[in-house]
C-alpha cells in the first residue's frame, strides 16, 4: 500500500539526512559518514554490521552529528569534512561535544 501522492511529497520534504562522526575513543580514530536514518546506522556500526574501516578499528562512539534537509547538502558536507585535517575535525567535535560523550543513547530515545 502506498501513500497518496500528496503525502509522499510532504514526506520527502520532511525527511532528514545526517552527517555524523564516530570515534574509537577520545582523540582516537575518527570516521565521518552520512545517513538518512542516524539511529539505525549508528546501531549497525555498534553491532559490527558495517564491514570495513569502522569494524576493523572498533569505531563505535557517536561524538558528532548534524541535520540536513536534503541528501545533496548532507553529501556535500560529508565530503567537506572528510577533506578537513584532523585538527579541524577535533575542533568541530570539541565545540559540539566537549566531553566526547557517546551520543547514541540521546538520539535513540
Amino acid at each position: 500500500m502506498s501513500f497518496p501522492r500528496r503525502r509522499e511529497s510532504r514526506y520527502k520534504m520532511n525527511k532528514q539526512f545526517y552527517v555524523y562522526i564516530l570515534a574509537s575513543r577520545r582523540n582516537g580514530t575518527l570516521y565521518t559518514g552520512m545517513s538518512s536514518d542516524l539511529v539505525k546506522r549508528v546501531w549497525q556500526h555498534k553491532n559490527n554490521l558495517v564491514q570495513g574501516f569502522t569494524k576493523k578499528y572498533k569505531i563505535k562512539d557517536l561524538v558528532y552529528f548534524e541535520v540536513h534537509q536534503t541528501a545533496e547538502s548532507a553529501i556535500t558536507r560529508e565530503k567537506q569534512i572528510k577533506k578537513w585535517n584532523r585538527k579541524w575535525k577535533l575542533r568541530l567535535i570539541e565545540e559540539f561535544n566537549p566531553r566526547w560523550e557517546d551520543l547514541y543513547d540521546r538520539i535513540s530515545g
